[in-house]
């Protein structure tokens, strides 16, 4: 197997890091100029997503090596990867963190009706910018910290062959996951469920999971497609049964975001607590309640039936699509997430909401394809890459 780095996707890290930088200063602009306040919701849209998709791919990389898979080897140099560029998003927070007053109303407490101000003032030893700071910290250490050991264990596996940093891997792999799942759950608290103070919901972390551990599929099986036709790529060692295998993947977590999303409804609906049901009446009582019936539809029913047809998931290009259309609303069920707590009657979509998308994407983007070409396009060194190059389901 070729030990060389991957020498594929000039074009697009250029493309990528061009667009990311020219919509972050378009984004810049527009609340510097126009709205702040709009500015910076729209970023936080483009943060939470893009930023998901990451963690998503550290969870499904941790759980890959806690169960000992060997049919995902060959992809798993670019699961690898994209948490790799965790550490640009320490940088994209930093407009977060400045930004805070104009985002969370627990900020300035003062001058708040009193519902809220009295759900504020209950949580303020949580709810202050220190620790809030604190934890984004405590978070970014260690997910960056699991992303920076599991990469470059792999990739030192590439030089010296130790199967020893297989083990190493897997034992990561496997303690890391409740760290992980509790740092995801509690930014979620922090950076969406906060934006109402008065709102509660224990799987509200796991609803964000959901959703961005189905796009870390829905990203994978789009870049394993777009590498087929590369010699030097590691979709052009992946076939069919692998994306088989990815489009199960994409399957399950669809209904499964399915059933956090109803879960999560029906309990609080159910319980008609008065500080849970207003976020809710918010989200389906209004003008954003065709949303709401968008993402019932479009986010599962829709897809979950195409993706039970098995030539679909065989097929690369016809399984892309419908990755990428999931991607697409994905987007908006982040944005139905956050978004009515800056326009209560309704959707106003803004141009900044793509600039945002772009910005925050195209340099995430960007990163990780440069450390994809830092190393080679598979773990070539791994025991187990020959059985994942024959797989074949019995």
């Amino acid at each position: 197997m070729n030990r060389s780095r991957y020498q594929g996707g000039r074009r697009l890290l250029v493309l990528a890091a061009a667009t990311g930088a020219g919509g972050l200063v378009l984004t810049l602009l527009g609340g510097l100029v126009l709205d702040a306040r709009r500015a910076l919701f729209s970023y936080l849209v483009a943060f939470v997503y893009w930023i998901g998709i990451a963690l998503g791919m550290l969870i499904l990389l941790g759980a890959l090596h806690a169960s000992n898979a060997r049919w995902p080897v060959v992809l798993r140099r670019f699961i690898e990867t994209v948490p790799a560029s965790l550490p640009i998003f320490v940088v994209l927070f930093v407009p977060l963190a400045l930004g805070l007053g104009k985002l969370y109303p627990w900020v300035h407490p003062h001058g708040l009706e009193p519902v809220m101000a009295h759900a504020v003032h209950g949580k303020l030893p949580y709810l202050n910018v220190p620790f809030f700071l604190l934890r984004a910290a405590i978070y970014f250490v260690v997910w960056i910290g699991v992303a920076w050991l599991m990469r470059g264990w792999s990739v030192r596996q590439d030089e010296t062959g130790a199967v020893a940093l297989t083990l190493r891997q897997r034992r990561l792999g496997a303690g890391s996951l409740p760290f992980l799942a509790l740092t995801m759950s509690f930014a979620a608290f922090d950076w969406m469920m906060s934006l109402d103070p008065r709102f509660f919901s224990t799987i509200f972390g796991v609803y964000w999971f959901a959703g961005s551990f189905m796009a870390a599929f829905a990203v994978t099986i789009i870049a394993a497609t777009l590498t087929r036709a590369d010699p030097g790529g590691f979709g052009h060692l992946a076939n069919a049964d692998h994306f088989h295998a990815l489009g199960n993947f994409l399957l399950a977590f669809t209904a499964f975001w399915a059933y956090i999303a109803f879960s999560q409804f029906m309990l609080i609906w159910i319980a008609n607590i008065p500080e849970e049901v207003p976020w809710y009446i918010l989200r389906i009582d209004g003008g954003w309640r065709f949303m709401a019936a968008f993402l019932a539809l479009f986010h599962f029913v829709v897809p979950f039936f195409l993706l039970l047809s098995r030539d679909l998931k065989r097929s690369p290009r016809a399984l892309s699509w419908v990755a990428a259309w999931l991607l697409l609303v994905h987007w908006v069920d982040v944005y139905w997430l956050v978004m009515p707590h800056l326009n209560a009657a309704g959707p106003r979509p803004s141009l900044l909401d793509l600039t945002a998308f772009v910005g925050v994407g195209g340099v995430a983007v960007a990163f990780t394809i440069l450390r994809m070409r830092s190393a080679a396009p598979v773990p070539v060194a791994d025991p187990w890459l020959e059985d994942s190059l024959r797989y074949q389901p019995e």
